[in-house]
C-alpha cells in the first residue's frame, strides 16, 4: 500500500512529515490589502506553512434574490452583491499577495467557490487548491480543480459520510487531502468530533487526512494532530473582535504562535511508539531501580 504523502510545492505532507500548518485569512482582510499583508506577515511570525484565501465570483454565489438585499457594513448600508464585491480582491491586488508571500517565503493558496474564479486564480500558479465544505457536494467544480493537476484539499463539514464518498469517487484519490471539519462557527467542543480524523484515515488509508478547525480556543486542534491529523487549518485574524463572520472562530497572531509551537511539542511527544530506555534515564534508572530482594528458589 503507498504511504499517504503528497508534496505541495516543496513540503510533503502526510504521516511522517511535519504537519503542514495553514492560517486561514479567508475574508478576515475585509476587502483590505494592507490587512492582508498585515495578517500573512502574522503567520510568518506565527510559522505557518501557508495562508488561504477565497475567491468568488459574487455573481454566480450570491443567490439572485439576494444580491438587492441591504445590509449595515463598515463601509455603510449596501446591497448584498456591493458588499460581495467588496471584500473581493482583484487580480493587481492578488499579484501584490503573490509578490508580498514569496518575499516572506510563506506558500499561499485559495478556496475557489466557483469555476470561473478557479480560472482566475490560475494565473497565479497556486501550489494547491481547497475546496471549503459548503462546495463538497458541487462535483462540477470539484472537477474544475482537479483537472488543473494540482493537490486538492477537501473540507468535510455539514457532510454526511455518503457525500464525502461521492466527493473522492469524482475526484480520486491522487493528490487529494481531506480535512475533517464541523461547520458551526464557533464551534463547541461536543460537535468538534474529532474521531472521525481517525474513521477517515481508516476509510481512507493513502490519502493524508487533516483537521479544519473552527472552535475557540487552541487545545481541540492540539488533539487532533495527537490523533493523526497531518495538516491543520485555522482562521487567524487581527483582533477576535473585528466585523466579520469568521472573525470570533478565528486565533489572533499571539495565539497562532502558541498554536504552531506546541503542535511541533505534540510532533515531537509523540515518537515512534517503540519502547526504549533513552540515555537520558540510565543515571536515574541506575540510582532509583528497585529490583526484587526476594531470593530465587
Amino acid at each position: 500500500m503507498s504511504q499517504p504523502v503528497v508534496a505541495i510545492e516543496s513540503r510533503l505532507v502526510g504521516p511522517g512529515q511535519p504537519v503542514f500548518i495553514i492560517a486561514e485569512i479567508g475574508i478576515n482582510h475585509n476587502g483590505s490589502l494592507d490587512l492582508a499583508k498585515k495578517l500573512i506577515d502574522g503567520a510568518v511570525l506565527a510559522g505557518a506553512d501557508a495562508v488561504k484565501f477565497q475567491k468568488r465570483t459574487p455573481e454566480l454565489c450570491v443567490p439572485r434574490d439576494q444580491w438587492d438585499v441591504e445590509r449595515e457594513t463598515p463601509w455603510g448600508r449596501m446591497t448584498y452583491i456591493a458588499y460581495r464585491h467588496r471584500v473581493e480582491f482583484s487580480a493587481e491586488n492578488y499579484a501584490e499577495i503573490d509578490r508580498h508571500c514569496r518575499e516572506r517565503g510563506i506558500l499561499w493558496f485559495a478556496s475557489c467557490w466557483d469555476e470561473q474564479a478557479v480560472d482566475f486564480m490560475e494565473r497565479f500558479d497556486p501550489p494547491c487548491y481547497k475546496a471549503a465544505s459548503a462546495a463538497l457536494t458541487d462535483t462540477p467544480l470539484l472537477r474544475k480543480k482537479r483537472a488543473t493537476g494540482r493537490p486538492l484539499i477537501i473540507s468535510t463539514g455539514m457532510s454526511t459520510m455518503e457525500e464525502i464518498e461521492t466527493a473522492v469517487e469524482a475526484v480520486g484519490v491522487e493528490k487529494l487531502l481531506i480535512a475533517h471539519s464541523t461547520s458551526n462557527y464557533p464551534c463547541p467542543p461536543v460537535e468538534l468530533n474529532l474521531r472521525m480524523i481517525q474513521t477517515l484515515m481508516t476509510r481512507y488509508p493513502t490519502v493524508p487526512i487533516g483537521y479544519s478547525g473552527h472552535e475557540v480556543g487552541l487545545a481541540p486542534t492540539w488533539a487532533a494532530v495527537a490523533l493523526g491529523a497531518t495538516f491543520v487549518e485555522r482562521h487567524i485574524t487581527l483582533d477576535r473582535s473585528m466585523w466579520g463572520s469568521d472573525q470570533a472562530a478565528s486565533v489572533e497572531v499571539g495565539g497562532f504562535m502558541r498554536l504552531v509551537a506546541n503542535i511541533r511539542d505534540v510532533e515531537a511527544a509523540l515518537g515512534d511508539g517503540i519502547k526504549k530506555v533513552y540515555e537520558t534515564e540510565l543515571g536515574q534508572r541506575r540510582k532509583l531501580r528497585r529490583m526484587s530482594s526476594t531470593p530465587n528458589t
